[in-house]
């Protein structure tokens, strides 16, 4: 099953590149790209393309990170609380009952 998985991935990520390539050779026309403030000279259509989705990758990388590693804060705390309970209701357990009971 994971050898299907790893050709699967394998055969998807050529197919990316294949059509990426096309995309490319069939798109060669120099577009200026203007922002508000910045102007960039003319590249292909096709590298500006691929430097959006590099972007926006690297992008949701960050967020995913910064996202992650507060829920692991979180999962750790909550871990911390779990042993001292569990540690409070075992010495509960042990204790001695009090006189009145």
């Amino acid at each position: 099953m994971k050898l299907l998985r790893k050709l699967l991935i394998v055969a998807i990520a050529l197919l990316m590149v294949a059509i990426g390539v096309l995309f490319a050779v069939q798109n060669e026309i120099a577009v200026p790209l203007d922002l508000l403030l910045f102007s960039f000279e003319p590249h292909s259509l096709a590298l500006w393309l691929l430097l959006a989705f590099a972007l926006g990758g690297v992008l949701g990388l960050l967020m995913s990170s910064a996202i992650l590693l507060q829920m692991r804060a979180r999962l750790g705390a909550a871990r911390r609380q779990l042993v001292r309970a569990q540690s409070e209701a075992e010495a509960l357990r042990s204790a001695p009952p009090a006189a009145g009971e």
